[in-house]
């Protein structure tokens, strides 16, 4: 939290303070959900990550107070064939097992890279966009339905079911990262106007692949 108490110490001393702080902070803001949807007037969760995203995002909130429009985006899963999650999910798909990870109904809050860009573009020109922002695609999945429409837009199998307790084996604290997740909407995106290129997944995936 230190960085971002640095950075508001900064604007304060500066002479010539910026118009706008965009921060980056991530969809684990509302903790392990199951099938209710998330919108930004979510309340926080309570569990690490959860607490984490809440003491980092206050920790530049004092930019306010010297007439700093401060944005904080939460990402969700940005798709990417070349770095990131989807770039490790890739791997048995291609070597033709992939198949639905843990029990599959766990809820998938992506967004295309493409789209993550332009809505950081979006919030940095619009004089109107302040406070917390979802930055994710208008319609999240379960992992099971994620699983099928990557599988068919590669050409592979999807079949080989990988067990809760084996990714928590190989991942440790980090297998919360797949075997849960939220039901994240863009609401305040949407609603200041901001169109997006990919509303859905398989048409997201058919411009990488």
């Amino acid at each position: 939290m230190d960085a971002g108490k640095a950075i508001a110490a900064a604007v304060e001393q500066a002479d010539r303070r910026p118009g706008v702080l965009i921060q980056s902070s991530a969809i684990g803001y509302y903790g392990v959900l199951d099938d209710q949807i998330v919108t930004e007037s979510s309340p926080a969760g309570t569990d690490f990550l959860a607490q984490l995203c809440v003491d980092w995002e206050a920790s530049t909130q004092a930019v306010e107070n010297f007439g700093v429009r401060r944005a904080v985006v939460r990402t969700g899963l940005v798709l990417s064939p070349t770095g990131g999650s989807l770039a490790r999910l890739l791997l048995p798909y291609r070597l033709f097992a992939g198949g639905p990870l843990g029990s599959g109904k766990q809820w998938w809050s992506w967004i295309s890279m493409e789209d993550e860009v332009r809505a950081l573009m979006f919030l940095l020109e619009n004089d109107r966009a302040y406070g917390a922002f979802n930055l994710t695609a208008p319609n999240p999945l379960q992992m099971k339905e994620f699983g099928k429409i990557l599988a068919q837009v590669i050409h592979r199998p999807y079949w080989l079911p990988v067990p809760a307790f084996v990714l928590r084996l190989l991942l440790g604290e980090m297998s919360i990262l797949v075997l849960k997740g939220q039901r994240v909407v863009p609401q305040r995106l949407l609603e200041l106007g901001f169109q997006f290129q990919h509303e859905h997944l398989k048409q997201a995936l058919e411009v990488m692949f």
